[in-house]
């Protein structure tokens, strides 16, 4: 069995995949409340005691972290408790894609992760990966396997955070999608504002790609990961929602790795 891990800046996503290549289970964990080694290890053999998984049967881990001040810990949990060298997704690693960017070290782990997850979905496609963390990111990979750049803009919880912060009466609301788009409750129209501004960036994003890169929509594949995902997806402007898609690419990468 393979563990693999996304860390992300609010949430860590883990997933255990068997020698077939199926994820049998999967996690969460706040990045926050990753701890020391020994604290982080027994939350991971807790999960997998939950999910009848026994850790010598971990063979391989493969990690995509965006949060240096974590890396330690977390990696010192596998070797201490599984004996485990874990592989972070960094540069020098084979991950089967080509880099078009300008600062090829610049680019997230999460977002290879998402770009091969996303050839391993649709092989040979045009992709238009968003993917709706403490960021919203979306990335555009060729038929080719060519990562050729990328977009980032708050996350739908930070542009919330940011009204709370810094305006003097408006408040927290729950994320989810409004009824209607104007509305005269101020609760309802903060979450209009959150909602719309993510979907327009969508369409926008989605509309101005295929014209600069002389796309036909039908040829081009949408997807949509991360937590809103599903929620932003009532407006239909996802070809497919793939909540697992970063550990589906990090399996991928251990694969080729072998």
């Amino acid at each position: 069995m393979n563990l693999c891990l996304d860390v992300g800046n609010t949430q860590i996503h883990g997933g255990v995949f068997a020698n077939s290549g199926k994820l049998v289970a999967q996690f969460r964990h706040n990045t926050s409340h990753v701890g020391s080694s020994d604290q982080f290890a027994m939350f991971l053999l807790q999960v997998l005691r939950e999910h009848d998984i026994v850790p010598a049967e971990i063979k391989k881990v493969a990690i995509a972290s965006v949060v240096p001040s974590v890396d330690y810990s977390v990696a010192s949990a596998f070797v201490k408790y599984f004996n485990l060298t874990p592989m972070f997704l960094t540069i020098g690693v084979k991950t089967g894609i080509k880099i078009a960017s300008n600062n090829p070290g610049e680019i997230g782990a999460d977002l290879i992760a998402g770009a091969v997850g996303g050839i391993v979905k649709h092989p040979g496609k045009h992709l238009l990966i968003f993917d709706f963390g403490t960021a919203t990111t979306v990335i555009y990979i060729t038929p080719d396997a060519e990562f050729v750049g990328g977009a980032v803009l708050p996350g739908i919880r930070l542009m919330m955070e940011s009204l709370q912060n810094n305006t003097a009466k408006l408040f927290t609301v729950s994320i989810s999608a409004p009824k209607q788009t104007i509305s005269k409750d101020t609760r309802v129209a903060i979450q209009s504002g959150l909602y719309y501004t993510q979907i327009g960036a969508i369409k926008e994003f989605v509309a101005r790609v295929a014209d600069e890169y002389k796309i036909q929509r039908d040829d081009m594949v949408v997807i949509g990961t991360g937590g809103f995902a599903p929620m932003l997806n009532t407006s239909n402007v996802f070809d497919e929602i793939v909540p697992d898609l970063l550990l589906i690419g990090l399996m991928k990468i251990l694969e080729i790795n072998q």
